[in-house]
């Protein structure tokens, strides 16, 4: 009898490590030893990446659907990854919540006009950059503003936590400053005469300018001032997740992909894909 009972102890204890073993380390890889973004996509089969839902020709929800450049790029790290468009759950974001929704794990990626700032990169890890932009204006068609050095006086509208918000804080402290969770909310302003101006980077305002309830209303001034590298977020510690983003992208350079999510969303605009600069992706937090 004793020396079934040492048997079954024996079982059970191989039983407890076999267990262990398929169960890793509780990251969610299962059997794999990749950890954070890399372990979730292989082991899960999908991903939720948190995206703009009012940026027309970037991030555009209508009903259940997000279309625009980076609803593509999202699908190509996604592809990259081994997960299908299909299984992505997108996340709507706001610029104040990006970080939140990175570190808290709400989603695995941010890609959402998110630009790449030495305030940011203490939470957070970025990937790219996928696109340089540069804060603009948009104004009405018949303004006389003629850039930032006209803006002393005037109410500029704004996102709350965004970049371009908080440079005209900073550099233009005589303009008045209104701030929504959402560019969207600024137009309206802007077309009833509210507000003078509203402010973001350039593509983001050409978007909104070409939308059909405001052709020929608006127009973007045409003098940016300054550069938005546009990053992928994810978890500040994921430098191995960071450094495939990059990975993948290199790739799309390469292979004709992010040539095409451009022409299919922003590329109707008329203006030209931009080229894909490898040389500037980031060094992942190392």
């Amino acid at each position: 009898m004793r020396i079934k009972r040492v048997a079954a102890v024996a079982m059970a204890a191989a039983l407890t490590l076999g267990m262990a073993a398929c169960g890793g380390d509780g990251d969610g890889e299962s059997g794999s030893s990749a950890k954070g973004l890399v372990g979730k996509a292989q082991s899960q089969k999908k991903l939720v990446i948190g995206v703009k839902a009012d940026q027309p020709g970037l991030g555009l929800q209508t009903g259940s659907q997000y279309e625009g450049f980076d609803i593509e790029v999202a699908k190509i790290i996604a592809k990259g990854l081994g997960v299908d468009a299909g299984n992505i759950e997108w996340k709507t974001t706001v610029s104040n919540n990006r970080e939140p929704f990175i570190q808290q794990g709400t989603v695995d990626l941010v890609i959402a006009t998110y630009t790449i700032n030495d305030e940011r990169k203490q939470k957070v890890n970025f990937a790219g950059p996928y696109f340089i932009a540069g804060q603009d204006l948009l104004v009405k068609a018949d303004s006389p503003l003629t850039g930032p050095e006209a803006l002393d006086g005037k109410t500029v509208c704004s996102v709350t936590g965004s970049t371009p918000a908080k440079r005209i804080q900073t550099d233009h402290p005589k303009a008045k400053l209104q701030q929504f969770d959402s560019y969207s909310k600024c137009l309206p302003l802007l077309e009833n005469g509210k507000v003078d101006a509203v402010t973001t980077d350039d593509i983001i305002l050409a978007g909104y300018a070409a939308q059909d309830q405001y052709a020929g209303k608006f127009k973007v001034v045409g003098k940016p001032f300054s550069s938005e590298p546009y990053g992928i977020g994810l978890k500040k510690d994921d430098k191995a997740g960071c450094e495939k983003v990059n990975e993948i992208l290199k790739a799309a350079a390469g292979d004709g992909t992010y040539k095409a999510a451009w022409d299919s969303t922003l590329g109707k605009s008329g203006k030209a894909a931009p080229e894909l600069d490898t040389t500037k992706l980031t060094n992942c937090g190392s």
